[in-house]
């Protein structure tokens, strides 16, 4: 199996698992359309299959387009989503098997309501693969766009459970963006500065800095660290300076995403 990813508009990244032997491929939430069909074209590869997180049009824009090249092929999407074209919706405990491969399906709002991530145990590449969508980036999360902060908490509680050789596969390269702000956070942070300076060298290079993983995230990144004392005591300050709550790890958790909001 190989995980390519398709650059879309300014920093999406649109995700392609395939199968060399069959030329199959999963695709995960095609904002555009000519792209994937551009890449597909190019290694002799054939939609078969595409996974849908949320309903966001920078996810979801290109999947009529690709049902039109290619009528059967199978779309797969949240339940009770404001994206109505899916040709299977899932919940979260539900399984999406393709091509040997079984996806158990999470339930992840707080970006949206509706959003969901799909992860699989069996290892491509020597790890177990997530497709998240927008809930968690290289050292960031997904704005609160549509659920609260205690729903944003609780859904990276349990992607952070997962093991830590899991990919990340996230939906943007928002990665020294990121950076930028957790090391605003925590200014002393050597290895985030180490990471940063990782990541300018690959993007200098044209490369991307996803997929990162699991255990990185829980070391790194702020958003997962609610518990973590150096966090703990720069977020206290920071509600301290913004008379906001910070007793608990859900409200450690707010109080960085407010800053990231206000960045």
């Amino acid at each position: 199996m190989r995980i390519h990813p398709v650059p879309a508009f300014s920093d999406n990244y649109i995700w392609c698992l395939s199968d060399p032997e069959s030329g199959k491929t999963l695709i995960v939430d095609p904002g555009q359309a000519d792209p994937v069909l551009d890449y597909l074209n190019t290694n002799g590869l054939t939609a078969d299959a595409i996974l849908i997180t949320h309903h966001h049009p920078d996810h979801t824009g290109g999947v009529a387009s690709i049902r039109q090249r290619v009528p059967d092929v199978r779309i797969i999407g949240p339940q009770n989503s404001p994206f109505k074209g899916a040709t299977e919706t899932v919940r979260s405990g539900d399984e999406v098997a393709w091509e040997g491969l079984v996806f158990h399906v999470m339930a992840v709002p707080g970006h949206t309501l509706d959003h969901v991530a799909y992860f699989s145990n069996t290892q491509v590449n020597d790890n177990t693969v997530l497709f998240c969508g927008d809930t968690l980036f290289a050292c960031g999360c997904g704005r609160l766009f549509e659920g609260s902060p205690e729903q944003m908490h609780h859904s990276l509680k349990s992607l952070r459970q997962l093991p830590d050789n899991t990919a990340v596969y996230c939906a943007h390269e928002y990665t020294l963006a990121n950076l930028r702000f957790a090391r605003h956070w925590l200014p002393h942070d050597q290895a985030l500065a180490q990471l940063e300076a990782d990541c300018v060298a690959l993007r200098q290079q044209g490369k991307p800095t996803v997929p990162t993983t699991i255990g990185q995230e829980k070391r790194l990144n702020p958003f997962l660290r609610w518990d973590d004392v150096d966090v703990i005591k720069a977020t206290e300050e920071y509600c301290s300076q913004k008379q906001l709550p910070a007793t608990s790890d859900c409200e450690i958790f707010a109080a960085i995403r407010h800053g990231k909001d206000h960045f």
